[in-house]
This record gives structure tokens, C-alpha cells and sequence, in this order.
């Protein structure tokens, strides 16, 4: 598994940020059997960074705590059956799926943080836990995704021992 964390801002949690995202990447990863090794990759900006790539890409002139952008279409969430038959989703240096990538606001994370009553460790790594869903396909559109892709992020989360 290959991550690549890219800090546009000075990043000051008072954890291991980067061995943090790799452990929450891991185990969802794992928790849903994905059958492959995975390369993602996070960026942490500011607020008028993800404000600017909001716009550019989904078109919506505010800031966002987290974007996540797929590579892979899936015909149903976690469902991996079609990705080895795509050689253009594998990295051809690594061999490693390409599952996207992840923006993060750092302002954000410490705003939920302080407004949900929790840790910063607990927002970040549920930021990046809610962003490998999408990577593997999940969506909150309806509220019966939505409510399986908060089943499967408190699945990850307890498994980490990440609690409120």
C-alpha cells in the first residue's frame, strides 16, 4: 500500500497524522475486502484551497471538509469484481489499484472537532475513513447508502478504537 500525503499547509495535530491516515486507509481497506494493494493519496490545505478545487470541480463556490475523487466507477459499492479486468486502474510501476484521491481541510477538521466535542485524531481519521468509502464506491445520495456508509464508517472507526 503506497499513500501519499501532501501537506499545503503547516500541519499542527499533536498525533502522528501521517501514520494515522495509513492505519485508517489499511483497515478499510481491509475491512471490506479489498483484494488488492492500494495507492491513495491526501492533500491538506486550507480553506480557500478546497474552496478553489470545490469550484473547479463540483462547481460549488464554498469551502468543504473533505472531497474524495474516485478513479474507479463501480457498478455497486464494494463491489471489486471488475478492477482486475482494467489494467488502466493499476499503477504499471507498482502494480498497486489507483483509488483516488483525498482533499482535507485542516481548518475544518479543527472547527467539527471542537463543534462535534471530539478529539482532532477522531475528526481526521473520520474524515479520511468517510473519503475510502467513496473511494470504494459508497454514497450517501439516499438514505439507505447513507445509512450503510455510516454503519461501515463506525465498523472502521471501532475497529481503529477511534470513539467520540
Amino acid at each position: 500500500m503506497t499513500v501519499y500525503i501532501e501537506e499545503e499547509v503547516t500541519v499542527d495535530f499533536d498525533f502522528d497524522y501521517k501514520k494515522i491516515a495509513k492505519q485508517v486507509i489499511e483497515t478499510s481497506l481491509d475491512h471490506l475486502g479489498f483484494p488488492f494493494e492500494a495507492e491513495v493519496s491526501i492533500t491538506i490545505t486550507d480553506a480557500e484551497g478546497i474552496q478553489a478545487i470545490n469550484k473547479e470541480f463540483r462547481d460549488i463556490d464554498s469551502p468543504t471538509d473533505v472531497l474524495s475523487f474516485p478513479m474507479i466507477d463501480y457498478e455497486s459499492a464494494g463491489d471489486f469484481s471488475k478492477i482486475e479486468k482494467n489494467e488502466d486502474l493499476f499503477n504499471p510501476e507498482s502494480g498497486e489499484v489507483i483509488l483516488g484521491d483525498v482533499v482535507l481541510c485542516i481548518e475544518r477538521i479543527h472547527s467539527q472537532a471542537e463543534e462535534y466535542g471530539h478529539s482532532l485524531l477522531r475528526e481526521y481519521a473520520f474524515l479520511i475513513t468517510h473519503s475510502m468509502l467513496h473511494l470504494m464506491g459508497f454514497d450517501h445520495m439516499t438514505d439507505s447508502d447513507a445509512s450503510a456508509m455510516e454503519e461501515k464508517q463506525r465498523e472502521i472507526l471501532d475497529i481503529l478504537k477511534i470513539s467520540r
